[in-house]
């Protein structure tokens, strides 16, 4: 799994011109879901990105996890995170997992991100055409790759 994190003042997303998750102050998650991919990746980055510490403290000083201050979520499926660029110039989405496998991880990621932080996490739809749009705070974006982090690090 491989996600794009940015903290934001509000983000949402839409689709068929209706909103369909909508935050303030929090972070809007892009996630790609790859073949492979399990509920150890899953569960991985569910702990990663509730207890990351990217929230300024009252010194001003990224000190404070979401968790912590009770931050928005916005996850949002997107599956050409996976995109391949090594050869020509169309990107290979092959990597990507297929609907059938992808659409359960995602689910369970919104329930699981839910349940840690305590709030109710907002989406996209899966496979919908959406119109994302965002206020980044910071700028601050992080990205996270578990076949990176989880499996070559053996971090946990």
């Amino acid at each position: 799994m491989k996600v794009v994190i940015q903290r934001v003042e509000s983000a949402k997303v839409e689709a068929n011109g209706t909103i369909t998750g909508e935050i303030g102050r929090g972070l809007m998650i892009l996630l790609g879901i790859e073949t492979g991919d399990s509920t150890e990746d899953a569960d991985y980055l569910v702990k990663k990105i509730a207890s990351l510490r990217i929230f300024d403290d009252s010194q001003g000083i990224m000190n404070l996890s979401a968790k912590e201050i009770s931050a928005g979520i916005l996850l949002v499926s997107q599956f050409t995170l996976h995109a391949n660029t090594k050869k020509g110039n169309r990107p290979s989405y092959i990597r990507a997992a297929r609907p059938e496998q992808a659409i359960p991880l995602y689910e369970y990621v919104i329930k699981s991100l839910s349940k840690e932080l305590g709030i109710e996490v907002k989406s996209g739809i899966f496979g919908a055409e959406m119109k994302v749009s965002l206020i980044n705070d910071g700028p601050v974006t992080i990205i996270i790759d578990t076949k990176e982090n989880l499996y070559r690090n053996g971090e946990n």
